[in-house]
């Protein structure tokens, strides 16, 4: 097993402001575990072919999930890891949460094969509800996105993004920032990658980076700068926390968001009602959330409040 490496996730603040869980609105599903394909170097929590700190979540525990959200008024499903196209399992998965609400999978686009695409256009079909697929590249060529994911990542994602689009699927592609030009002209050069394969009207979205994890190494962990403070918090809509109506499903119970899982203080507990409750902003991945909002949802997001401290 490899580890992610550790980096300490929550401050010495005891005053650190509290975001209250106005609705559960949506229930994320971390349904690869940390189990991935590739070994980016950006992962905020290190997902490799090594690394089973948590696990598959298997097809049993994702059914009683999703029988438990619906009597709490669960609107949307998002599916991550890992790489949740690693599950043997995930159009099963996928199949049955479609009969609960609309669905998102978070991934890689590397390991699709035929009959996996003919099944997911075939469940969408079927279903009254939406299945979005998300892809991760962050680079319009192979030497921009190569160095970060992986040597030909580049080539298989963009084969996957096209075969994505041959099916009539509308992929929305997210792109960690780690480039100083122009957002603009690096949108620009991605859009025009995308309609040489097809994608006419693609779909974007930016994610800032998260300073954990492999990322560490990278680019450097958190500072004491990186707290979300009362002040901060005043005239600011927590709405756009993702704390604030979603919960994430691992495999060993449930945890307050999808950046947070390699804290154990982020467990709420074994089900989603133990996790219907309150949370403290004392971690320093808050910060980031703070400053652009809606990291996690399908929202296309990179603006920055004013940091009133």
């Amino acid at each position: 097993m490899e580890s992610s490496q550790f980096v300490p996730l929550t401050t010495n603040h005891s005053d650190s402001p509290s975001v209250p869980m106005r609705e559960l609105d949506t229930v994320w599903f971390q349904v690869g575990g940390t189990i991935c394909n590739l070994r980016c170097h950006h992962c905020f929590i290190s997902c490799s072919p090594e690394n089973d700190k948590f696990r598959f979540l298997s097809f049993e525990k994702c059914a009683a999930y999703l029988e438990e959200s619906k009597n709490l008024g669960v609107k949307e499903y998002y599916f991550t890891g890992g790489e949740p196209f690693a599950h043997p399992r995930i159009c099963d998965i996928l199949e049955l949460t479609l009969r609960y609400g609309p669905a998102t999978v978070l991934t890689n686009a590397t390991l699709f094969r035929d009959a996996t695409l003919d099944r997911l256009q075939e469940i969408e079909r079927n279903s009254l509800y939406s299945l979005e697929i998300r892809v991760s590249l962050d680079g319009y060529s192979a030497g921009m996105n190569d160095p970060i994911r992986g040597e030909g990542t580049f080539d298989r994602a963009i084969a996957g993004t096209a075969r994505l689009v041959q099916r009539g699927f509308l992929p929305i592609l997210t792109i960690t920032r780690t480039w100083e030009q122009d957002d603009e002209e690096v949108l620009a050069k991605f859009r025009q990658l995308l309609k040489e394969i097809g994608y006419d009207r693609p779909r974007l979205k930016i994610l800032p980076t998260i300073q954990l994890g492999a990322q560490v190494q990278r680019g450097g962990a958190y500072g004491e700068e990186a707290r979300v403070t009362h002040t901060m918090m005043k005239n600011f809509d927590p709405m756009n926390l993702v704390c604030s109506s979603a919960r994430l499903v691992t495999d060993q119970g449930v945890w307050v968001c999808p950046i947070l899982l390699d804290s154990p203080e982020a467990r709420m507990g074994d089900t989603l009602m133990d996790a219907m409750r309150e949370y403290p902003l004392r971690h320093a991945a808050c910060y980031t959330c703070w400053r652009y909002g809606a990291i996690c949802s399908n929202q296309a997001t990179m603006t920055a409040p004013t940091d009133a401290r």
